[in-house]
């Protein structure tokens, strides 16, 4: 059953979830499920080795969502890190 706030008003959502960025698991068939389910589901980009893998991640999970309109999120780390993403290019 739909709960209706402004939130899931506003973001087309049906839950008022969004599902945690989590590395070397928010891929596509998670972020999809997630988001297919009425809630956002969330890619992690920090998983992916390079901008064009995100891109790449970012369109599968797309072609597996219900609808076009459906909301994704893309989660972005920006805390310090050992080996920091190209996010130049990720953005």
């Amino acid at each position: 059953m739909p709960l209706t706030t402004k939130l899931t008003q506003r973001l087309g959502i049906q839950h008022p979830i969004i599902q945690g960025g989590m590395h070397y698991v928010g891929y596509a068939p998670l972020a999809a499920a997630v988001s297919n389910a009425g809630a956002i589901g969330v890619i992690t980009a920090l998983t992916q080795p390079n901008a064009e893998a995100l891109r790449s991640e970012i369109q599968k999970t797309r072609s597996l969502l219900r609808s076009p309109d459906t909301p994704i999120g893309v989660n972005l780390t920006v805390l310090p890190q050992l080996n920091s993403p190209d996010y130049p290019a990720i953005v």
